[in-house]
């Protein structure tokens, strides 16, 4: 009885810290993504807290939900016009990404992300299902409550719902990759000099990608490359880095962002997003996959190269059991029960007849002219 309190206590205790934790990474990622916001101080083209709440609820399970909701009303307690607008803002937070883990979980979604349907799973589920809720929740709150005009929902909507998924297909992969990190062994150190190339290349594109000369598409050969070369490890970081050089673009209103409005902003910069994520998560997966069945294949080759040594080696074959014309074994193994002697033709059971005998089978001769003549 003891003993179980005190699991039950230290159980408690673990999720109260885990708890906290979500609440201060879901409020401290509001504020670095309130930096880039576009819509009244609180409208995001990127919005992080979403990845880790969805993170959270894949690696520690729906326990967790109260530190989301901590989290943005915290994140939201500055901002909401009224407390019932908040409030409702809060409960669209909260419900989005429950939601969205709810769905992968009934479609069987795999964290570790190695297989192409994992990966579509996550951005039409995860990402573009689940953040409608809190996008439809968040402007229709904003509207009601007097806070922004209503030929302002649309755009303001847009860029609620993109930014939500965009936290989704961005952040998330990554947490989930930190989540299974562990330190590398036996690394050659042309590996350690390719990632820094990498590490290098990103920053380099990302400098090109700030400036006035529109060249975002440049870091698309980087996320193939580190998706072919580091799989979901390098992918995922590649693409929010990516991604976060594209945001940034929007917000100055530089390169491609230039001279649109605000809604053909975002769809340009979330189109950008969307197709960079994509890249990177679905090559990473392909890759994967294919290394996969490769290795199975090279198992499956192991295990028939065994055999044919151990056959080899005894320099025997495994004999197959003889059988008549009616597919009964002729030799049964020894040790094994005597099967009845065969009868003779004229003894042979009709099928689904009990007692019926076929009749025997006479050989006879044809001629060209008359019937034929049997014998017996």
């Amino acid at each position: 009885m003891v003993v179980a309190r005190q699991g039950a206590l230290r159980r408690g205790c673990t999720t109260a810290l885990e708890i906290l934790a979500v609440t201060g990474l879901y409020y401290g990622s509001a504020k670095l993504g309130l930096l880039q916001e576009l819509v009244r101080n609180q409208v995001t083209p990127l919005w992080p807290p979403t990845g880790i709440a969805v993170a959270g609820l894949l690696l520690r399970g729906p326990r967790l939900w109260p530190g989301i909701a901590f989290g943005a009303l915290l994140a939201n307690l500055d901002l909401g016009p009224s407390f019932a607008a908040l409030f409702l803002i809060v409960v669209g937070n909260t419900l989005a990404p429950l939601c969205s883990y709810g769905l992968l979980q009934v479609a069987g979604f795999r964290a570790g992300l190695d297989r192409l349907y994992d990966v579509l799973v996550l951005i039409f589920l995860g990402a573009f299902a689940g953040m409608l809720i809190s996008a439809t929740a968040g402007s229709g709150t904003l509207v009601l409550s007097g806070a922004l005009a209503t030929d302002r929902f649309w755009p303001t909507w847009w860029v609620w719902w993109t930014g939500d998924a965009m936290g989704v297909l961005v952040v998330t992969p990554v947490l989930l990759v930190l989540s299974t990190a562990h330190p590398p062994r036996n690394v050659p150190a042309s590996r350690w000099l390719e990632a820094v190339l990498l590490v290098v290349a990103i920053a380099c594109v990302g400098l090109v990608e700030t400036g006035a000369t529109p060249l975002l598409f440049l870091g698309f050969p980087l996320l193939i490359w580190a998706a072919f070369r580091f799989r979901l490890a390098g992918a995922a970081p590649c693409a929010l880095a990516v991604s976060t050089f594209a945001i940034y673009n929007a917000a100055r209103g530089a390169g491609p962002f230039r001279t649109h409005g605000l809604l053909t902003d975002m769809i340009t910069l979330q189109a950008f997003n969307t197709s960079s994520a994509l890249t990177a998560l679905l090559v990473a997966a392909a890759v994967s996959e294919r290394e996969r069945s490769q290795r199975e294949i090279a198992r499956a080759c192991g295990h028939l190269a065994e055999l044919v040594s151990r056959l080899s080696d005894t320099g025997s074959q495994p004999a197959l059991p003889a059988v008549d014309g009616y597919g009964a074994q002729l030799h049964p193994p020894s040790g094994s029960r005597s099967a009845p002697a065969p009868r003779g033709p004229s003894e042979l059971e009709l099928p689904g007849r009990t007692g019926a005998t076929r009749p025997a089978i006479r050989p006879c001769r044809v001629s060209g002219r008359g019937p034929p003549r049997c014998r017996g």
